[in-house]
Parts: C-alpha cells; structure tokens; sequence
C-alpha cells in the first residue's frame, strides 16, 4: 500500500533510474519536473522539441542540459513520433506529454503502422491523495472512454490493475461503485458491475479483488461498512474506483481537487508504455508526481 506521493517517490528512488521521453518539452513546468526528478538521480530523461527553447528555458531554471539528450522537432506531430519511436526502439522506458494537445500525442500512440498499441483498449487511471483517506486511490475511467460497455470496463479495470500491481500492490482491491449496491436489470450499471465481479472471481484479471455494484460510501468508509453490516474485502478499504463512465469519473476528481484539498496525478496505460498525460496548465508538482507514478509502473 502506498499512504501518499511521498511514499511513491520513494519507492521509485528505491529503483533503478528510468528514462522518460518528453514529447514537446519546450515547457517550463514539464522541463522543471523532469529535471528535478534528475537532479536526484532517479530518472533520465530524452527531450523532444524546440532545441534552443529547451536549452533557454533549462537555463532559466538554472540547469545546463547536455544538447545530446535533445532530439529536435519541428512540429508537435513529428514531437510525438518521435517520442513514440524512441519507446518503440527501447531508447525510453515511458512517454510524457509536454506543451502539445493530448490528441496528438495519442494519436502517435494508436497508429497502427508507428505507433505503440497492444492492440487492447487504451484508458485513463487517476491517482489521488485525499486528506482522510489512508492511502492512494485510483479513479479508472475518469479521461479517455466516454460510455464504455462491458468488455471495454473489463479492459479499463486490466489497464488500473496492471498498474496497481507494477506500483506494489499484491491483490489490488476494486470498487466497481454504482449508486447503490444492488443489482437493478433497469440499471445497466449494477449489472455490469456484478457480471466484473464474476469475472474477477474466474481469474479473468489475475490477483484481484473486484466488489460491485457498491456504493461510494461503503467501498471507502468503514463506518458506513459497519452501520449497514456490509462486509467485503473491499469495505472501506478500496485501492481503484471503477466509474460506470467518464463523466462521473471526472466530476468526482475535480471535486475532490475543488473542495477536498486532494492532489492528483493521471496516467494512461494500456500501450507498451504509461504515459504521463497533464494538462499544459499543471503545476510542477502534478506534472513530477506523474513522472513518479509512470516511473513506478514501469518497475
């Protein structure tokens, strides 16, 4: 179990040193995140983009970077195919998108000729620090798959367990959490959630444990747990929220950040490599914590 960032971070200082390749990082934050994690010798780096912005931008961070770890690129596109390139010939261990749109760096990802697809489906695992919760929690879809249907929730939940497991976790226990924990044939949700827990069971996922349908308030307090005698491994104890769709992934996170003092990280999986994927507007923190995590699953 990993209590919060700094538990994350120090379990990749605890490892060898991976590489990352930033994708468009002519980028203060990006470049201060990536050199920082260098600075302390737990991750190198190749980056991709506008040669002299990068060395300007490193100089005003105060850090000479060496102009061989640059690969320059004119465009955001030829950034991206670079950076996917670079992992695809095992010159970089993950992938982080620097000051381009998220669309382009996926779509250098997906390309079925160039690209770095398992052929599975692609998703989205937000990891949280929540004041008032014991440990990190994962959020599984919450930013790539809008309405997805049994087989593609059966993917998402993979790519979130892959993850959980690479970052130490032995026996990842998931929420498939609905708004209620009974199962309505009306409510395709409650449905899909039990028919995951049936395939949990079968070993479909490896070592895990899926509870669904639950409700939000017993899948993460245990006094819920007790007042309604509801007992399960997963009972106020969960490592990954299952949302039924995107959307209600989404608001849940961004009301935690608002309104909870939460911190978050997002990382896409399913491809050969994670992917650190931030908004171009994220802070320095977010954007070396993804490095963190992305680094993790790498291990």
């Amino acid at each position: 179990m990993l209590k919060d960032f700094n538990a994350l971070r120090q379990l990749v200082g605890a490892g060898e040193a991976k590489t990352v390749a930033v994708a468009c990082a002519h980028d203060a934050h990006t470049l201060e995140a990536v050199l920082h994690a260098n600075a302390e010798g737990i991750l190198n780096y190749v980056l991709v983009g506008h040669r002299e912005e990068i060395l300007r931008i490193g100089k005003e961070l105060g850090h000479e970077i060496d102009p061989g770890t640059i690969v320059d690129a004119e465009t955001d596109e030829e950034a991206a195919r670079i950076a996917v390139e670079l992992i695809r010939e095992d010159k970089a261990d993950f992938l982080q998108k620097g000051y381009m749109q998220t669309s382009t760096i996926l779509k250098a990802v997906v390309n079925k000729q160039t690209g770095i697809g398992m052929g599975g489906i692609i998703s989205h695992t937000a990891i949280i620090e929540i004041p008032g919760y014991h440990k990190l929690l994962g959020v599984a879809d919450g930013g790539m798959v809008p309405h997805p249907d049994l087989e593609q929730k059966k993917g998402i939940v993979r790519n979130a367990v892959e993850a959980f497991r690479s970052m130490g976790y032995d026996r990842p226990l998931v929420a498939a959490v609905c708004a209620a924990e009974t199962v309505s044939p009306k409510i395709v949700e409650t449905v899909d959630a039990a028919a995951l827990k049936e395939a949990a069971l079968a070993g479909e996922f490896g070592e895990c444990y899926i509870e669904g349908p639950i409700s939000l308030d017993l899948a993460m307090d245990k006094a819920s747990c007790e007042i309604k005698k509801y007992d399960s491994p997963v009972s106020g104890d969960t490592d990954i929220l299952l949302v039924p769709y995107m959307a209600v992934g989404n608001i849940f996170v961004k009301g935690l950040l608002l309104y909870a003092g939460a911190r978050m990280v997002g990382v896409v999986t399913g491809a050969k490599c994670p992917i650190a994927l931030n908004s171009r507007s994220a802070s320095f923190e977010e954007k070396y914590y993804s490095l963190m995590a992305c680094a993790a699953i790498c291990r």
